[in-house]
């Protein structure tokens, strides 16, 4: 496979979708909760889109569907075919519910997939700068980070990013407990 740096990309939520109808988006990535509506994509003009479904956990609960191995697979299967399709004018749009956590993790694995030599640090920071609240969902990072062969700098560089952003807003600490996701913070704050 060729890899190439992915120039041109949006990272959004569900509401921030209509906005970008008009940049010229040539593929899209959905991640959606299971049985979620699909989004309104009118006025995109001509895309391919992916989508997969599953809830923005990190570790089971009733009714949960998690981020599985197989479903990092396809977002890693969905960069390779961009790549091998329109590499040099493709606009990539990777959006979940609210852009923070499922789609920056996407995004964040994209990176590292097209730029398998740039330290996972630089990724994540440029991931960062795009989305100033990026916190991408570990469980998915660790299956990219796996796949990827990237011996965990990957998880280690969102890990950082995570305690950054508890830092900048403590009320993440016990918003993402409340959600499940303690073992996140917990990472986070060991670093």
């Amino acid at each position: 496979m060729k890899t190439t740096r992915l120039t041109l990309h949006t990272v959004c939520g569900l509401e921030e979708i209509p906005g970008h109808g008009a940049r010229g988006v040539s593929h899209v990535l959905s991640i959606l909760d299971p049985g979620w509506p699909d989004p309104d994509f009118s006025g995109y003009g001509v895309y391919r889109r992916t989508t997969l479904r599953f809830h923005d956990a990190i570790a089971p609960g009733p009714g949960r569907v998690l981020p599985e191995r197989a479903d990092v697979a396809a977002i890693l299967a969905f960069g390779r075919a961009v790549s091998e399709e329109t590499a040099d004018e493709a606009h990539i749009l990777v959006h979940c519910h609210l852009g923070l956590s499922r789609s920056t993790a996407a995004l964040a694995s994209l990176f590292a997939q097209a730029e398998p030599e740039t330290p996972a640090g630089e990724l994540v920071a440029r991931l960062h700068a795009l989305r100033d609240g990026a916190w991408p969902n570990a469980r998915m990072i660790g299956f990219a980070d796996e796949a990827l062969g990237r011996n965990g700098t990957l998880v280690e560089a969102v890990r950082r990013l995570h305690g950054l952003q508890l830092a900048k807003n403590p009320s993440l600490d016990p918003l993402m407990r409340r959600l499940d996701r303690a073992a996140e913070v917990e990472a986070a704050i060991m670093n």
